[in-house]
């Protein structure tokens, strides 16, 4: 399979890190990038890579599980976890992500085990199946990461977008469970 890789922004254009420039667009003008762009953009990638899962799927031959429920077999990984557990890890709506473990469930991809206690209750882990496919998305995965990253550079990139990302989901989260960020709560974000 061939790939080329499409060129989204040109570097020469970009000021955004050159020096002086952060400090002054934040005070003199409107930030050229906000929120909700992020959030449009990671949306956007989301939308894509599920797109891609999905044909990864079909390339296998396997049509009995859908890419967000793929996601979901790598959100409970080698653990063995409760419904609950997994809904914080994974932030899956209750309707959404009970539909999903039957469908994986009935699939052979998790086992399900009731709580002794409380029958209400249940443990969920991967099955031979759901290891397996794992195995298999990470192999191609693999792959993708090699087109991606070619240099060391491009990897520190990688691993700035994700620190950022995670920043970003940390300062979210603070914000809905405490509210407005003022004073030492920002403080204690922005330097995580």
């Amino acid at each position: 399979m061939k790939y080329e890789a499409i060129k989204l922004v040109d570097e020469t254009e970009n000021t955004y890190n050159q020096p002086g420039n952060i400090q002054s667009r934040m005070t003199d003008s409107p930030p050229s990038v906000r929120h909700l762009d992020l959030a449009r953009e990671v949306e956007r990638v989301h939308r894509r890579y599920l797109d891609l899962l999905r044909a990864e799927l079909t390339r296998l031959g396997i049509d009995d599980v859908s890419p967000a429920q793929v996601l979901m077999l790598f959100t409970i990984g080698t653990d063995e976890l409760s419904v609950r557990d997994l809904l914080e890890r994974g932030n899956y709506l209750g309707s959404n992500a009970s539909y999903n473990l039957k469908r994986l469930l009935e699939a052979a991809y998790i086992e399900r085990q009731a709580s002794s206690r409380d029958r209400r209750s249940a443990r969920i882990r991967l099955a031979t199946r759901g290891h397996a496919l794992c195995a298999k998305i990470r192999e191609i995965d693999q792959s993708y990461q090699q087109l991606m990253v070619r240099d060391e550079a491009q990897l520190r990139d990688l691993e700035t977008t994700v620190r950022t990302l995670r920043r970003v989901e940390v300062m979210i989260l603070t914000t809905v469970k405490y509210g407005d960020l003022g004073g030492d709560l920002q403080k204690a974000w922005i330097d995580a």
